[in-house]
């Protein structure tokens, strides 16, 4: 019977393919196939791969692949000698001899695992009484930290009531001329919304929020919309000043304190 690796070989050269071909085809390195064709064994990864290669090198050629797993099974899966050894007992151990009381000579006392079952006994008790003393002593902390967790909460309670009096408080302002007006608009820290320019009739200005406005207009030509709510300028023959908020509404502004955008 011919072997394994001249089976492949012979395979394949009569159907004249190259061993690079069977590597591409295959997926296994062209040394692996050169190996399994010479019955190199020690140069393959194991027995397990060298089943899997022959099956599939067997079965790219046309061949049986399982007969030639088969064939390397029983030719060169041999168990070895000392796997099928008899399994001899050790020499068996004379039985000892119960002492007085039915103890083994050397082995411990009953009164010693008595003394011993009290000490353990006692250690524990003096765990739990330790445990239980801690726990005691851990309330003043647990007081603390209770404490503590209970002002984080008021405060976190203050701050987001704060927040929403502080949303409460802003107010909203925008400004539709009626005729050319000049217009200078500060918001809150005096920060310039408006810097001192012309406004023309048909256009509006954005609207603006803040806690605070102060606006000087040229003249009585424009509409305050505060709030959603339209206010008309009453007619002055000079500048025209207001401080507006969301508690006092709008409030002239003297005319020395009307902001100049400058």
């Amino acid at each position: 019977m011919p072997e394994i690796g001249e089976t492949l070989r012979d395979a394949r050269m009569r159907a004249r393919i190259d061993v690079s071909e069977i590597e591409a085809k295959t997926k296994i390195r062209a040394k692996y196939l050169r190996a399994l064709e010479n019955e190199e064994w020690g140069l393959l990864p194991g027995p397990t791969f060298v089943k899997s290669f022959l099956r599939t090198y067997a079965q790219a050629l046309g061949l049986d692949g399982r007969a030639l797993v088969e064939e390397y099974r029983l030719s060169h899966e041999h168990l070895n000698e000392t796997a099928v050894e008899p399994i001899v007992s050790g020499p068996k151990r004379p039985r000892s001899r119960a002492g007085p009381g039915g103890r083994a000579p050397g082995g411990p006392s009953r009164a010693y695992l008595v003394a011993v079952a009290a000490v353990c006994l006692v250690i524990v008790l003096l765990l739990v009484a330790l445990l239980s003393g801690g726990g005691s002593s851990t309330h003043p902390s647990t007081s603390t930290s209770v404490a503590h967790s209970r002002q984080r909460a008021r405060a976190h309670r203050a701050l987001r009531h704060g927040s929403s009096n502080s949303q409460s408080a802003v107010v909203s302002l925008s400004l539709r001329p009626k005729a050319p007006v000049y217009v200078c608009l500060l918001g809150e820290h005096g920060r310039t919304l408006i810097a001192g320019r012309e406004l023309q009739p048909g256009t509006s200005t954005p609207t603006f929020h803040a806690r605070r406005f102060e606006i000087t207009l040229g003249n009585a030509s424009v509409t305050m919309v505060i709030d959603g709510q339209g206010r008309s300028v009453p007619p002055s023959s000079q500048a025209i000043g207001y401080a507006i908020t969301k508690a006092r509404g709008r409030q002239p502004l003297a005319p020395g304190r009307l902001p100049t955008c400058k």
